[in-house]
């Protein structure tokens, strides 16, 4: 399987890495709804088992219950794939989150996460989102900090803008960068992927199917039957006039994946995994059934004339 490194890491992961947010499940502030238990750990599983090699979770999913659920799912696994987590949404006894890059914070929540993940040390711990800004610099200085104590392998940022990175590589390098990138979510293309590209900063892009509205199995009474805690339910691409263009977009993904026997998510990751700048896509699911949908992306791979095709087919829509 191809492997690629991540930034300035000896990480070697395969492209596509399994995102834990969802596992986390429901009842708390910005959770995809409920989710079973008993579905997550042999979806882990699975996806393990094809050749994925990496997890990405986070101490907010869940409010720590999706890390609880990694360890289980690698309790007594061999080989142990590389575990990334992020650190800097904190929340109260109540379940109110809220943001800190105090260096106190970062110790307090990496100590959290080793015993959340019942694990010595984290291979990649990223700052969750750059909030508050004016703390950056003590953050990102205890993040480096943590990493020359040995908790932590590599350190990377999550959701920076090119400016935040420039305060953050004053202190130390960056790893990598975790931003949000799908054919319908293209911003960082303007500025952020260049520069990473440029600084040899890894970039593991998270929603590579908008947050599952391209893979194909989403539809308009699928979306309106949304749990009520389930934050897609507010975001334009999921409304009125966007999602009917969306799901029209899925249909013509559709078409190109028939041709070689992959599915429109398929085809949407193997679209990101397209830039040179990315190294990898970060990919969620809930169970054994959607692993399946999305495993063959490890491999495929579109060809310049199916860019172009689907280039030209946003041109169309922008323009109509």
């Amino acid at each position: 399987m191809e492997l690629r490194q991540l930034g300035n890491s000896d990480l070697l992961i395969s492209p596509i890495g399994i995102g834990a947010w969802a596992i986390g499940g429901g009842g708390w502030a910005g959770s995809m709804g409920p989710q079973n238990d008993s579905d997550s750990i042999p979806a882990i599983h699975a996806a393990l088992d094809r050749g994925l090699n990496w997890i990405d979770t986070a101490a907010l999913y869940g409010l720590g219950h999706s890390e609880e659920m990694v360890a289980r799912a690698l309790a007594g696994r061999a080989p142990r794939p590389y575990v990334f987590t992020k650190c800097e949404r904190v929340w109260d006894e109540k379940g109110r989150i809220g943001a800190s890059l105090k260096a106190s914070s970062i110790r307090r929540e990496c100590e959290a996460s080793l015993r959340r993940l019942k694990s010595d040390v984290i291979d990649l711990y990223q700052i969750h989102w750059p909030e508050p800004d004016e703390d950056i610099e003590e953050g990102w200085t205890e993040l480096d900090r943590l990493k020359e104590e040995g908790k932590i392998r590599y350190i990377g940022v999550s959701n920076f803008s090119v400016s935040q990175m420039k305060r953050a590589q004053a202190i130390a390098p960056i790893t990598s960068l975790q931003p949000p990138y799908s054919i319908v979510t293209r911003e960082i293309e303007r500025e952020i992927l260049p520069y990473a590209h440029h600084n040899k900063i890894g970039v593991i892009v998270y929603s590579p199917m908008s947050a599952g509205l391209l893979t194909g199995a989403m539809t308009r009474e699928r979306v309106a039957n949304f749990s009520p805690e389930d934050w897609r339910r507010n975001l334009p691409n999921f409304q009125e006039p966007l999602l009917s263009r969306n799901l029209g977009l899925v249909e013509f993904l559709r078409e190109i994946g028939q041709r070689h026997g992959r599915s429109p998510g398929e085809v949407a990751i193997a679209w990101t995994l397209g830039n040179p700048a990315v190294t990898g896509a970060i990919v969620g699911f809930r169970d054994v059934k959607q692993v399946e949908g999305i495993v063959g992306a490890i491999s495929f791979r579109l060809s310049p004339g199916e860019l172009d095709e689907i280039e030209n087919r946003l041109r169309a829509q922008a323009a109509a």
